[in-house]
């Protein structure tokens, strides 16, 4: 049975107007049980979806080979790693009047994920290229840089878009020792052969280096509980050259969050098609413009119509200033929080 193309899940009890949809649509050529949970178990305040692979259900137990929930199918808490996360705070930052949000893969990378936004009356100001991002890391999702055939893209106001990787180079992404299902030599299937030896598999899940090796200094905690000591990983900066926008540890926060004002709701697309995005690194002073002041002047608007402009090489421009510890603080700490139940 395969999972529903669709499914929307409601916030807290409240006026109908102040429900946030989200809907979690399968694109996946497989079946995917999506996993919905939140920090306190009763709304999507602060929370997180995933998807669970390869899962064998029978009436309440859902046994999966990735994003488990201790066999469950209905759970509250998070999923096992390795899981590609889509993590949402709705009402953080300045008086509680911005939405952070972020695909992460501190806890893994399973399969491709993409956040579309749906926006509500009060934001449909706001372009698509400065909310719907991807990660796309798996052999086979992956499409030409050439064009914005991509379902997160419109020709209006077209994404920045990573350029570099193929079908080829992803599957070759993870590091060896953080694969969480490593190909085996025939005879004694223990041993793994070298990385230059042997082709993996399409569906190569990823652990993060925490999963990997569970020492403070991967996992940033205790003495490492500190973004000037804690330092990206080879997984972490594996994770930045093949999905630029998602989180890949800890303290990533500043080219990982993406800050809008509070309102509408989401699409979580899993096995997108298409090439990971590179929204906040390249669009960072409109991201800038519009976190702090909630709105867009008529040039950035402008500019953000423009594909040159767009595609553009510009750096970090935007993103590594004072601003974004201050606006996501309260999320990296929910986010901390979290990790911790």
């Amino acid at each position: 049975m395969n999972a529903p193309k669709g499914i929307k899940k409601r916030g807290p009890p409240g006026e109908a107007e102040e429900r946030i949809p989200l809907v979690v649509t399968n694109k996946c050529e497989s079946t995917i049980w999506p996993g919905v949970a939140t920090q306190s178990g009763t709304g999507p305040g602060i929370g997180r979806v995933w998807g669970r692979t390869n899962c064998t259900v029978n009436g309440e137990s859902c046994a999966c080979k990735t994003g488990d929930c201790f066999a469950k199918l209905d759970y509250e808490f998070s999923g096992a790693t390795p899981a590609t996360l889509a993590e949402f705070n709705l009402a953080g930052g300045v008086d509680n009047k911005q939405t952070f949000y972020d695909i992460s893969l501190v806890d893994g990378y399973n399969i491709p994920m993409g956040i579309n936004y749906i926006p509500a009356k009060n934001t449909t100001f706001i372009p698509p290229n400065l909310t719907n991002c991807a990660c796309i890391a798996t052999a086979g999702w992956v499409y030409s840089a050439a064009g914005n055939g991509t379902f997160y893209s419109n020709a209006t106001y077209p994404i920045p878009l990573e350029s570099e990787e193929t079908n080829e180079s992803v599957s070759a992404w993870c590091p060896w020792l953080n694969l969480a299902f490593p190909p085996t030599e025939p005879g004694n299937g223990i041993y793994p052969y070298p990385d230059d030896n042997v082709q993996r598999p399409a569906f190569a899940p990823c652990n993060s280096a925490c999963a990997a090796t569970g020492s403070d200094k991967d996992c940033c905690i205790g003495k490492y509980h500190d973004p000037n000591i804690c330092k990206p990983s080879l997984y972490s900066k594996s994770v930045k050259a093949v999905c630029p926008d998602a989180y890949s540890f800890a303290f990533d926060d500043q080219t990982s969050t993406f800050i809008i004002p509070k309102g509408g709701g989401w699409e979580v697309v899993m096995c997108p098609e298409g090439r990971s995005t590179d929204i906040l690194r390249k669009l960072g002073p409109e991201m800038f413009e519009l976190a702090s002041g909630g709105k867009l002047s008529s040039l950035s608007l402008k500019r953000l119509q423009n594909a040159t402009y767009v595609r553009a090489e510009r750096g970090d421009a935007g993103l590594a200033r004072p601003w974004v510890a201050m606006l996501v603080l309260g999320f990296v700490v929910a986010a901390y929080n979290w990790a911790c139940l």
